[in-house]
């Protein structure tokens, strides 16, 4: 079991937490799939990382934006002047800002077929990115961007920490890549980090996480290390926006299990 007190009453939770040092694991329904926002576009940078290394695709490609790719929210591509951006660039804006253009032009590239068959290969039964991002979701579309359970989301990052995704360049590409998000707001923010810069493995403290908020969508994956000792961690809440206002309890939970994580990794 999870050994942190919820407050948020309502929320429908998937927790996972691994030592990867000791092989402990604590969870509370980490089977359980929920929406997971953007937290699904690991998979499309885990098949860029793939294609870059198989040499199907160059990191100096350039990949052009147009008007059918054009999406709100998050991102910095949309304020930029560029309309071009090489592959590798539009992966680390997928990483450090969850950047939507920059995914939906990825995602146009590799095809959005590519996303199921690389979750196969990753043997992932629950995490899928089902559909580009979107300001309107019609009911002709996938309900939702991306789905999975804790339990399949924090293995993810444990295996990227032992070159298991597909095989250690491409793992290394993702720790290089996920060292980068910016978004350090929830499970995150117990560990007190920079969130512009904690990626150094070299520093007492780093962290590699992917993120996804959307309206009663808020989830955080990642992998936590200090002096060697390793957890992997996946925080999801699911709950029905109009029941009340539950934001602020759930982040006020995400950051209970960032402090049950941090204690693991300084003990």
């Amino acid at each position: 079991s999870l050994p942190v007190n919820l407050k948020s009453a309502g929320v429908i939770w998937s927790i996972h937490v691994r030592s990867l040092t000791t092989g402990a694991t604590f969870a509370r329904d980490g089977a359980t799939a929920l929406s997971t926002a953007s937290v699904g576009k690991v998979l499309l940078l885990a098949e860029g990382a793939r294609r870059l290394e198989d040499g199907s695709l160059s990191p100096d490609e350039c990949l052009t934006r147009t008007p059918a790719e054009s999406v709100a929210d998050s991102g910095l591509w949309q304020h930029l002047s560029t309309d071009s951006l090489t592959v590798c660039d539009a992966a680390v804006l997928v990483a450090a800002v969850s950047d939507n253009l920059a995914t939906n032009v990825l995602l146009r590239h590799v095809g959005l077929a590519a996303m199921d068959e690389v979750a196969q290969a990753l043997g992932l039964k629950d995490a899928r990115l089902h559909d580009f991002v979107r300001d309107v979701r019609r009911t002709t579309d996938p309900p939702r961007l991306s789905s999975g359970s804790a339990r399949e989301l924090a293995d993810f990052f444990a295996r990227i920490a032992e070159g298991g995704i597909l095989t250690p360049t491409v793992s290394g590409m993702l720790a290089g890549w996920l060292g980068l998000n910016s978004d350090l707001s929830m499970v995150a923010a117990s560990l007190e980090l920079d969130p512009l810069a904690h990626a150094d493995v070299g520093r007492s403290l780093s962290l590699l996480n992917k993120t996804g908020t959307d309206v009663g969508v808020r989830a955080d994956c990642g992998l936590v290390s200090r002096d060697g000792v390793q957890v992997a961690y996946a925080a999801i809440a699911n709950w029905d926006e109009a029941s009340g206002q539950m934001l602020d309890l759930v982040m006020a939970d995400m950051r209970a299990i960032g402090g049950f994580v941090r204690s693991l990794v300084e003990r």
